[in-house]
């Protein structure tokens, strides 16, 4: 059940086409528009988590001097990431 409610918002003629142009069968604006917030927070709630997590990891390293090398950090990255595309079969 909704209790609260989005404010209005005036756009222009041709966002508000290309908007209903993309619209999927029997998605309605309400929906998009509620699907598109949600993506808004979570993408900003893990942009702000990854930037706390950035600014403790600077922290320590200038308290304790102590860092991981690059190299080490992208291969991590890059094992993480073949092991993925294993795991979807690419």
């Amino acid at each position: 059940m909704t209790d609260a409610v989005i404010p209005q918002v005036r756009v222009e003629t041709e966002l508000r086409a290309s908007l209903d142009a993309v619209l999927r069968p029997g998605e309605t604006l309400t929906d998009f528009v509620e699907a598109a917030v949600r993506n808004a927070i979570e993408y900003r709630r893990v942009q702000t988590d990854f930037a706390a997590r950035c600014e403790a990891s600077l922290a320590e390293y200038e308290r304790t001097g102590v860092s991981i090398p690059a190299d080490r950090v992208i291969a991590k990255f890059e094992s993480r990431l073949a092991k993925r595309r294993k795991q979807l079969g690419g």
